[in-house]
């Protein structure tokens, strides 16, 4: 894609000529887990993409309402090969926040072909008070 200077309160501004040059150094796309997330009358269902992981080396927790799905593995370093470039991840986590009601027990995970499937229930819903007053005898 061709650029062209571009001008700023009739200064030219030669940083923008760069800006697809320098993206990938500073401005490198998110890393985290690509997510679906489906919702059905009961449950939250969530998708995670986790190509290249094992199932042991796939961790899922529950801490204060938040469920946080990690995944790492070890490089093998390959005897007489240099890296001069390593994009494949090594680790990635995301943190869904999915309320405090929830308890572990819960939460049904499976694992297949890349894909990580997470079933997680709804948050019954809350009885809301008909009314804030009290009675006075």
């Amino acid at each position: 894609m061709k650029r062209e200077l571009q001008t700023r309160n009739n200064n030219y501004d030669l940083f923008d000529v760069f800006d697809d040059f320098f993206k990938p150094m500073f401005f490198e796309e998110s890393r985290e887990l690509r997510t679906d997330i489906k919702e059905t009358e009961q449950n939250y269902e969530l998708d995670l993409e986790l190509p290249g992981y094992g199932k042991d080396e796939i961790k899922v927790s529950l801490e204060n309402g938040y469920l946080t799905v990690s995944a790492e593995k070890h490089a093998k370093e390959e005897e007489g090969k240099k890296y001069l470039r390593r994009e494949i991840r090594e680790s990635t986590s995301r943190s869904y926040y999915v309320g405090t009601d929830i308890t572990r027990e819960q939460i049904k995970a499976k694992y297949d072909n890349g894909i990580l499937s997470l079933v997680v229930p709804k948050e019954p819903p809350k009885k809301i008070p008909e009314s804030n007053y009290i009675d006075i005898e």
